[in-house]
């Protein structure tokens, strides 16, 4: 079976978020997406504390797709440093698991 992971991207707008998505869909880098937002965020930023909306984009993806998710994250996102993490997913539902197979590519 194949190991998944959620990923989780800060982005500073709606549209960034879908656009990522839809890239990471298209793409079958990822077999679906969530935006949540917009979220208050605070971080420290060349030395000032900010804060700032924006919005949370959730990937949820093959492990071995990593690599070049963080790619084209970086490739359309707009921040200098992007906030990209993932999480191995534990437990999935064989359902679940494969039908994100099915419709990813690795």
């Amino acid at each position: 079976m194949t190991k998944l992971i959620l990923l989780r991207i800060t982005c500073p707008s709606r549209r960034v978020a879908e656009d990522i998505a839809d890239a990471s869909l298209e793409t079958r880098l990822a077999a679906s997406a969530n935006i949540e937002g917009p979220v208050t965020s605070s971080y420290r930023w060349k030395g000032v504390i900010e804060q700032s909306f924006e919005f949370i984009l959730w990937l949820k993806a093959p492990e071995v797709n990593w690599p070049k998710l963080e790619a084209l994250v970086r490739k359309h996102h707009p921040y200098d440093v992007p906030a990209i993490v993932a999480m191995p997913l534990t437990h999935v539902s064989d359902d679940y698991a494969a039908w994100a197979a099915g419709n990813t590519e690795s």
